[in-house]
């Protein structure tokens, strides 16, 4: 019989998959090479039924008499990572990458989780650039590119946090810590006797148990003892949580209901999700939640503020990675709704476990899949009104460190909570900490510049300033001081702004900024250009409309239809379809055109010279029109007031054809951005 442990210590967190690879063939003789086959197919047995602790026996006896099997290597090191001791995982995906060096991008990450809980931080950041290139696509891989300060990020997190031993371990695997009717109830391996010994062969230890222990006032806390009256069956429980009525229990048990115990197609008994009623004093109807499956795991529940959200980890279909975070709604008839993935914001490819959601509605919960310090890290992402959550931010040293933390649970009130570690010098496996949190993770920056005229760079005093945020929701709206100084305050770090900038007198201007993820101040100048004037008055006919004609600068809007609005300038490089950044100042005339006529609509027309052939220019110059409206847009402009057609080399405005012998100044000739007049 299988049983799978995950969740229950600090590798039971993970819901893995196992990574296929060719072996190296073993040339001995034929009776030695057979006992060697036969001691492979033992170990890799013992692998595939998650006895980790005695396949890693095994296979060192394999590898003691001189045979270093690719294979082999491989799960040894494996073994070590899915049971926590990264300091020996490190040592075998050393000697795998030594044998060979072509691992798939999974190995890559083991290793470097692996180097970093020794401390090899570069050596791991060198690694990661490796399985950021043969992974490119994978969420991990993104933030190894995003996040290439992440150290300097932790360590600015870091320092928030008073921890202590939590008073409750043993020589075993401790973990969790729910605090319920001022008493600590946490997850324990720890064999309590009697006559019959039961273990679990991942780790040859106890099956997990429930145990409580009363919070005393002074900050200790009493005898431990067990939570259930009755003893339990060969199965393992963890993660429980209660409502606020403290009637209610979720917890996470193997696939165990009724007395009988459950398996999946290949005969493995998964987690799944548990309910239990408080009955005269005991924990009673227990009741399997009902988007459970014998063929995926769910576990470690969370409930939200107001009870009406339970969050949990999961490998069900539609995971990203090895487990993933999802919710799903408690409807007000204690039925359930659809989970749903929390998606990429939160999840990785690889191990997201441990959600707990705090009374000021922040998620945190464990992953591997983030550049951090090693193993499983703690993270937290606040979770907005609307549901969606801000950036994800490590919680920072002490809490974290180099090997795997989790279970994370605080008090929003009085800022206490506790967390579990496998860290070196513990107990025993892993290990349960108190802590104080000393000051909230708040990284803010003070936005700040100073408002001018672009051409005399004379201060502008009295200037409107909106801040949006990067769904151009307003967040800010101030004015510039006499001496044309601006500041917002209190606003977020790592977050794209943009604010906008009005002043009678001048065009409206639009700027956008990134800011860094560390609290300070960011200085932005801005420049306004001064409004652009009709200069002349003669009215002409256009769409059989009575229009004024424009001067703009030195575009010249006339009463020619085809080039009404006609800018003689190569808006792009050769082949290109991106607006280079020296066209924009041309462009930001368009944009004052179409601010002083509110009901002015036009027609985009691009075209290319005759060089490449007519159908890549066709589609070069419908990219043109289409880039031109979309910088229109982004700078303000209604898209209704846009049309945009490429014509290709259609319309040349010189001799210069295919087969002609032209000047490059000919060819940019017709290399150029017509914007007409529809309405007005």
């Amino acid at each position: 019989m299988k049983i799978n442990k995950l969740g229950f210590t600090i590798l039971v967190l993970c819901f893995f998959f196992n990574l296929n690879a060719q072996t190296k063939k073993v040339s001995k003789d034929e009776k030695v090479k057979k006992k060697y086959v036969q001691l492979i197919k033992k170990a890799d047995k013992k692998y595939d039924d998650y006895a980790y602790v005695d396949a890693i026996k095994a296979y060192k006896r394999i590898v003691k008499k001189g045979s270093y099997d690719e294979k082999v290597v491989q799960r040894l090191a494996n073994s070590y990572y899915f049971t926590a001791d990264l300091r020996n995982a490190e040592k075998w995906y050393e000697t795998l990458f030594k044998i060979n060096k072509e691992q798939l991008p999974e190995y890559l990450y083991r290793y470097a989780q692996s180097l970093k809980s020794v401390g090899h931080y570069e050596k791991a950041d060198e690694i990661l650039q490796i399985f950021n290139q043969k992974a490119a696509s994978e969420n991990r891989a993104t933030l190894v590119r995003n996040e290439k300060n992440y150290l300097a990020e932790i360590k600015s997190n870091s320092g928030r946090f008073e921890i202590g031993d939590a008073g409750v371990n043993s020589d075993f695997s401790d973990y969790g810590g729910t605090v319920y009717d001022n008493k600590i109830i946490f997850t324990s391996a720890r064999d309590t006797g009697g006559v019959a010994k039961t273990s679990f062969k991942w780790t040859n230890k106890s099956f997990s148990k429930f145990y409580t222990a009363d919070l005393l006032p002074d900050g200790s806390v009493g005898k431990v003892k067990t939570f259930h009256k009755k003893g339990h069956g060969k199965y393992n429980e963890s993660s429980p949580i209660f409502t606020k009525d403290g009637r209610t229990m979720y917890f996470t048990r193997n696939n165990f209901t009724d007395g009988k115990r459950g398996e999946n197609s290949k005969n493995v008994t998964l987690l799944k999700l548990y309910k239990a009623e408080l009955v005269n004093g005991e924990w009673k109807n227990v009741k399997e939640l009902p988007f459970n499956s014998n063929q995926y795991s769910t576990a470690h529940p969370a409930l939200s503020p107001d009870e009406k959200t339970l969050y949990f980890a999961s490998d069900m279909p539609g995971t990203l990675g090895q487990s993933d975070i999802y919710k799903v709604t408690i409807n007000p008839d204690g039925s359930f709704g659809t989970p749903q993935n929390l998606g990429p914001v939160i999840n990785t490819e690889g191990r997201e476990t441990f959600p707990f959601i705090s009374g000021d509605n922040e998620l945190y919960y464990s992953t591997d899949g983030r550049p951090g310090l090693g193993g499983l890290d703690v993270y937290v992402a606040k979770i907005n009104e609307d549901g969606t959550l801000d950036d994800v931010q490590n919680v920072g040293q002490p809490v974290n460190g180099k090997q795997d933390d989790f279970a994370f649970t605080i008090d929003s009130k009085n800022r206490n909570g506790f967390f579990s570690s496998n860290r070196e010098n513990a107990h025993g496996l892993d290990n349960i900490y108190r802590f104080t949190e000393t000051k909230k993770l708040v990284c803010e920056q003070e936005l700040a510049g100073i408002v001018t005229d672009a051409e005399s760079n004379e201060i502008v005093a009295n200037a409107s300033l909106i801040l949006f945020d990067e769904n151009f929701n307003t967040l800010q709206t101030i004015v510039s001081d006499e001496k044309g100084n601006y500041t917002f305050s209190k606003v977020k770090c790592g977050k794209t702004y943009a604010i906008r900038i009005t002043k009678e007198g001048f065009n409206r201007k639009d700027v956008s900024i990134t800011l860094k993820k560390e609290n300070g101040k960011t200085e932005l100048p801005i420049a306004l250009q001064k409004n652009i004037k009709p200069i002349e008055t003669k009215q002409i006919a256009v769409n059989k409309v009575m229009v004024k004609p424009i001067k703009i600068a030195n575009i010249n809007i006339g009463s020619d239809l085809v080039k009404l609005l006609h800018i003689p300038m190569n808006f792009f490089d050769l082949g290109k379809s991106t607006i280079k950044k020296s066209s924009e100042p041309q462009l930001l005339k368009v944009v004052g055109a179409l601010n002083q006529y509110p009901k002015l609509t036009l027609d985009i027309r691009s075209h290319t010279d005759s060089r490449s052939s007519s159908e890549s220019n066709q589609i070069l110059s419908d990219k043109r029109a289409q880039s031109t409206r979309d910088w229109l847009i982004s700078k303000g402009v209604d898209p209704n007031r846009l049309t945009a057609k490429g014509y290709g080399e259609t319309q040349l405005t010189n001799k210069c054809a295919d087969g002609v012998k032209c000047t490059e100044q000919q060819h940019q000739q017709n290399r150029r951005s017509e914007f007409i007049v529809v309405t007005m």
